[in-house]
């Protein structure tokens, strides 16, 4: 910080020196006119089809995971590898899930109109 400065006058008042502020001159041309219009009139992330898509992803998802969870097994005390490794489990839902999650990526890079 620099000492304040005083100024004496004739009166012999002594009156601080307070520092002239001048902003810099706004340059605007029309792009920089433009730029700020666009930034503050489409300031929304995701439009209306972006989140329909990310809610289909979401159910395919939700669909994958259903299906390899599966369904209860009929005895309890005995190991049923047909209910286990079925293709249902092992195939079509990963595809189901890894698909929904593509979805997902489609939905959120989809740039709006």
């Amino acid at each position: 910080m620099q000492p304040e400065k005083k100024v004496t006058t004739a009166s012999t008042k002594t009156i601080p020196a307070t520092p002239k502020v001048t902003s810099a001159p706004k340059v605007t041309n029309a792009s920089t006119k433009a730029t700020v219009q666009n930034s503050s009139a489409g300031n929304i992330l995701f439009t209306k089809e972006n989140y329909k898509w990310m809610v289909i992803g979401l159910v395919i998802m939700a669909l994958g995971f259903f299906l390899m969870a599966g369904g209860k097994s009929s005895n309890l005390n005995v190991f049923n590898d047909k209910d286990v490794y079925s293709p249902m489990r092992i195939t079509v839902a990963p595809i189901l899930i890894v698909a929904g999650l593509l979805v997902e990526i489609f939905a959120i890079m989809k740039k709006p109109k």
